[in-house]
């Protein structure tokens, strides 16, 4: 869910999208490979590939990544 009323936020996609815009941003590289951007947020933040593949999606609707060269993930802020 984008926002819910749950009682576990730190699930939602506004929490893990501000979680991976902070793991991106520290990144030197403008691409990244989609496993390895994974086992970064998960080393941060324990999350199934669902949910970080949402979390992702988020993202390339924000305008915030879009898809790089050889299926990479581009930064786009």
């Amino acid at each position: 869910m984008i926002i819910d009323k749950n009682i576990n936020p730190e699930r939602d996609l506004y929490y893990l999208g501000g979680i991976l815009i902070d793991i991106l941003e520290n990144k030197e590289y403008k691409e990244v490979d989609y496993m390895d951007l994974y086992t970064l947020i998960n080393n941060k933040k324990e999350i199934t590939i669902n949910l970080f593949s949402l979390t992702l999606d988020w993202l390339f609707v924000l305008g915030l990544v879009a898809k790089g060269e050889n299926g990479k993930i581009k930064i786009c802020f």
